[in-house]
């Protein structure tokens, strides 16, 4: 269990993180509706970077765009914010690893900024980013996205190739005896010597 101290970092962390994602996410909208909407798209780098307006209906990249809107209500709105409440829950108080409730807490607060603007934008979220080159490109997608995907990216590769040497290590420092513990042995075992 982590100590108090510990607790509150993790905690302060975690809010930050959810603060500048989704802050972020909705600045970026707000500014998107203001100078994108109703414009021409914009492009930069040589066309590898877009700013286009595009209002959303569906989930990631527009899918699920075209269900019945109880079937959306409970499978774009209900259910995913029940998931990003129990998972900031998790992440405020119960995981022990500081960066993986950075990652976790990135994922949550792109989640959120998007289900807010299905609840409040007519099912709509806000898109004005794409990225590519060529006819090679991505969707056009939004900061939330953003933070879901490299969040998530990042999670993957930290928890192959970090995680579990760290997760080792904290449990050998977790299993050292104290210092007070060895010497209460040692004069233990004198004692019973005698």
């Amino acid at each position: 269990m982590p100590t108090d101290s510990k607790r509150k970092k993790i905690i302060l962390v975690t809010i930050i993180t959810f603060v500048i994602n989704f802050g972020l996410d909705r600045l970026t909208k707000i500014l998107a509706v203001e100078f994108l909407k109703g414009h021409f798209p914009k492009s930069f780098l040589g066309g590898i970077f877009k700013l286009i307006y595009a209002e959303n209906t569906g989930a990631f990249l527009s899918m699920g765009a075209n269900f019945p809107i109880v079937l959306k209500y409970i499978l774009l709105a209900i259910i995913p914010i029940l998931v990003c409440f129990a998972g900031l829950y998790w992440c405020l108080f119960k995981e022990k690893d500081t960066f993986r409730c950075i990652l976790f807490t990135s994922v949550i607060a792109g989640g959120l900024g998007n289900l807010l603007d299905r609840l409040f934008n007519n099912f709509c979220v806000i898109d004005f980013m794409n990225f590519g080159i060529g006819n090679l490109r991505t969707g056009i997608l939004n900061v939330a996205d953003l933070s879901i995907t490299f969040g998530v990216i990042i999670f993957i590769i930290y928890d192959i190739f970090f995680a579990k040497d760290k997760l080792l290590s904290d449990k050998k420092v977790e299993e050292k005896p104290s210092e007070t513990e060895e010497k209460t042995e040692t004069v233990d075992s004198t004692d019973s010597d005698n």
